[in-house]
Order: C-alpha cells, then sequence, then structure tokens
C-alpha cells in the first residue's frame, strides 16, 4: 500500500486539499517503490488506516482521486 504525505487524518480534508491545490506527494514505505507515473490505492493516516482512496499520479504528485 501506498502513503501521502501531507498525512490526512480524513478522505473528505485529503479530497478537499487535493482541489485546493496542495501537492499531495505518494510514496511507498515498504520494499518496493513506485513507478514515476500510475494508478495506486493509498491509506492514511499511517499509523491506524482509517481510510483508503484509489489515485492517479504523476511524478510521485497526487493528480486524481478515482474512488
Amino acid at each position: 500500500m501506498s502513503h501521502i504525505y501531507p498525512d490526512y487524518q480524513t478522505k473528505k480534508a485529503f479530497k478537499e486539499a487535493l482541489k485546493a491545490g496542495v501537492q499531495i506527494e505518494i510514496f511507498n514505505a515498504g520494499l518496493f517503490p513506485l513507478i514515476a507515473d500510475g494508478k495506486t490505492c493509498v491509506e492514511a493516516p499511517a499509523r491506524c488506516h482509517k481510510w483508503y482512496a484509489m489515485v492517479e499520479y504523476k511524478n510521485n504528485i497526487v493528480t486524481k482521486i478515482i474512488s
């Protein structure tokens, strides 16, 4: 699973930040790095995983929330 930075506590806050133009970085915390562009599922917040979202990203920056 991938994670985002900043680490939003709610999916609503994540959507609002992306809509407002905040650059949200995406990364994998494990051994397998992300490819530069693509689609993936993110989980947040990082410690308790309260919500998940499918996103598109380019150059490791989230560009669109799919679901």
